[in-house]
């Protein structure tokens, strides 16, 4: 990532697609910080979990002995008080359970919550590369192009314009190869499916991208200029 930020910065040092290797840069590190920092702090939350889970086992079972060894004959519900005493053993076992999964799935939320976090940061850099390459249109190069008032201009050659292209495509690579990250720390589903989403968005606009790489050799042509190769350097 480091090589292609200098090459990047080598060849359009004036261009703001300079700035998108350091942002992406920052991702990863952040990224590997918290892998580190959160394996650490992901074993002692599961533990203290654990162990108010067993608290709360421990408890619903206590209060059940209690209920079922203080109740002498001459106090048993009779009739419509057994009602009552039913409903209160079921609220308490329900409680339990909610506390039991609340607190057997708080891990994984947390880490889920900082997981899609930083893949929003992600997915957001992908657009961006992508607003860096819209303007870039190969039918630009031909003579018979007419531009208008409002027409951005290309200022690239036809070499630069296809390195422009390739670099976003790069880019666009590691985006997609930084996401994968993610899976080798997390089974949840809600993760996993974000990550296949911003691998198959990474891929369509990367196939955008060489779309536009192709059509270059017959633009460069019909402007009268050397073709250019397809897979620049």
């Amino acid at each position: 990532m480091v090589r292609l930020d200098q090459r990047i910065g080598a060849r359009f040092p004036t261009r703001n697609l300079r700035v998108l290797p350091g942002q992406l840069i920052q991702v990863i590190d952040h990224l590997q910080q918290r892998q580190e920092t959160w394996r650490s702090r992901r074993r002692a939350l599961e533990l203290a979990c654990r162990l108010l889970i067993a608290l709360t086992v421990v408890g619903l079972l206590v209060g059940l002995v209690l209920i079922a060894t203080q109740t002498t004959p001459s106090d048993e519900p009779q009739g419509w008080a057994w009602l009552s005493v039913f409903e209160s053993l079921v609220n308490d076992i329900v409680f339990a359970g909610i506390a039991v999964y609340f607190l057997w799935a708080l891990p994984e939320r947390l880490q889920r919550r900082g997981d899609l976090a930083t893949l929003q940061r992600l997915r957001s850099l992908a657009h961006v590369i992508d607003m860096h390459q819209l303007t870039k249109d190969p039918e630009r190069l031909r003579d018979d192009f007419h531009s208008t008032a409002q027409t951005v201009q290309l200022g690239l050659t036809a070499i630069e314009l296809a390195n422009y292209l390739d670099y976003c495509s790069e880019l666009l690579s590691m985006v997609g190869k930084t996401a994968a990250l993610f899976g080798e720390d997390t089974e949840d589903r809600i993760t996993l499916s974000t990550i296949t989403g911003i691998e198959d968005l990474t891929n369509q606009l990367s196939g955008k991208i060489w779309t536009k790489i192709g059509l270059l050799p017959s633009a460069v042509r019909r402007a009268g200029s050397p073709p250019v190769a397809a897979n620049p350097s």
